[in-house]
């Protein structure tokens, strides 16, 4: 029975002993699959930055795709328009051009009729030059033959001396006539002339401006597509680091199963080890025999300890908040004068406004951007309080203001330029060499006058209110 005890002993503690040490090496892999999992999640936490920064730039670039649709339709809508005043303004010319054929003739017959009195004042000096230069109305007179005959001369000197006034009146008006019709002709038709040029030109730069809104349009496309390419590359990505950590978390799982099962083993052995003792006591051995028991009894018990494993946490990254806050291209306008609303009520327009020629008379004009240069002056002076009346063009903005010199230009002063016709075009002073006007190649906004195409124009003209 001894015997028996003492192996059934030696079993359980060599059990035991196996069981115990196998747990320090799993709960090592258990470390380093958590290790693992945390790698992995901060690998998707940037992951996830990435997508959410992808996400922005793609919603800030549809919402830049949505102004460049608005602006593009401004603009095709300022082409037709402009196009209308082209045939509108082709017609006029058409008209006039049929009053100067009209006006050539009237000018013909004129000619005629002064070459005619030409030849009778011709004649006249002649027949005075053959009469030796002495002949007068008074001697016509005295030569009378009786008091009939006088009366009868006294008619025909009254005659000739209303004829010659008559003749010479004729000559004048007509000689004048002749030079107003040819000075309004020429005027008329200069002016739908260079009309007719501005409009050209400044279709021309519109098309431009539409092409290059176009383009601008299919590169704003072409961003999102390769963002939203960009998005669904790095949602794959996550998709596969995400599958990475529930496969590392079912291996932490297993391997904690795993260890259960061996906790629960080593208490199964501890507790068969106890039962041996207890059945051991029953007999009684020799005082020698005793002691051995005693002290197998007590190793067996000392190797039986448990062993603890290691417990984690598992941390969970919070996802970054992206944002993106654009600089917007300011300038800077000090004020002068209290005309700083004038100065910077044209700034809600930049970017999304057309020129157009004749446009900015109508609420909805202004409502939509729509504006020529002279009328868009009108309405940002009114803005700052300025009233200068019925919007007219720019020769009428030449009768406001102050002029001043162009040296002493200050943010607020009114500007000239000559483009297609002197003091063609209008704009306000904002400083640091630069002003706001509505441009046909632009629609509103602020353009330098210190150099290129405005300085070169700039004609020195500076008004100030």
């Amino acid at each position: 029975m001894r015997k028996k005890l003492l192996v059934l002993s030696t079993t359980a503690m060599l059990g035991l002993g196996s069981i115990v040490a196998v747990p320090a090496v799993k709960a090592e892999s258990i470390s380093d699959l958590q290790n693992q999992q945390q790698v992995i999640q901060g690998q998707r936490s940037g992951v996830q930055s990435e997508i959410n920064s992808a996400l922005t730039k793609i919603k800030t670039l549809q919402i830049e795709q949505a102004k460049i649709t608005e602006q593009i339709l401004r603009i095709e809508q300022a082409i037709k328009d402009n196009n209308a005043k082209i045939d509108e303004t082709k017609v006029q010319i058409n008209e006039t051009n049929a009053e100067i054929n009209k006006l050539k003739e009237d000018i013909v017959a004129l000619q005629v009729r002064i070459e005619q009195r030409n030849e009778v004042l011709k004649e006249r000096a002649v027949s005075y030059q053959e009469s030796g230069g002495n002949a007068s109305y008074i001697e016509v007179l005295l030569g009378a033959t009786s008091f009939g005959n006088f009366i009868d001369r006294v008619g025909a000197v009254a005659t000739m001396v209303e004829a010659d006034q008559d003749i010479l009146k004729q000559h004048e008006a007509d000689k004048k006539e002749l030079e107003e019709k040819r000075t309004a002709v020429e005027t008329k038709l200069a002016d739908l002339t260079s009309m007719k040029l501005e409009l050209e030109g400044m279709l021309a730069q519109i098309e431009e401006q539409k092409s290059q809104s176009l383009q601008l349009s299919a590169s704003l496309k072409g961003k999102e597509q390769e963002t939203a390419s960009l998005v669904a590359d790095l949602k794959e990505r996550d998709a596969n680091l995400a599958a990475q950590v529930v496969k590392i978390q079912s291996d932490i799982t297993a391997e904690l199963n795993r260890q259960a099962e061996i906790a629960a083993a080593n208490k199964r052995a501890e507790e068969a080890a106890e039962k041996a003792a207890r059945e051991a006591t029953k007999y009684v051995p020799k005082e020698s025999t005793k002691k051995n028991y005693s002290s197998e009894s007590t190793a067996t018990k000392t190797t039986a300890t448990k062993t603890t494993s290691n417990n984690s946490a598992t941390k969970n990254p919070s996802k970054d908040t992206v944002k993106d806050d654009e600089p917007k291209e300011s300038v800077s306008i000090p004020p002068s004068r209290n005309l700083s609303a004038a100065i910077t009520a044209g700034n809600k327009y930049i970017g999304n406004s057309v020129y157009v020629f004749g446009g900015g008379r109508s609420q909805s004009d202004i409502n939509n951007g729509r504006f020529d240069c002279s009328a868009f002056v009108y309405w940002a002076y009114a803005q700052g309080g300025i009233n200068l009346g019925s919007v007219g063009n720019t020769d009428t903005l030449l009768n406001h203001g102050t002029r001043v010199p162009a040296s002493d230009m200050q943010p607020g002063d009114m500007v000239f330029f000559d483009t297609y016709k002197k003091n063609g075009h209008v704009g306000i002073y904002v400083g640091g060499g630069k002003f706001i006007g509505s441009q046909s190649s632009t629609g509103v906004a602020i353009a330098n006058m210190s150099s290129g195409y405005w300085a070169n124009h700039f004609n020195g003209r500076v008004h100030r209110f």
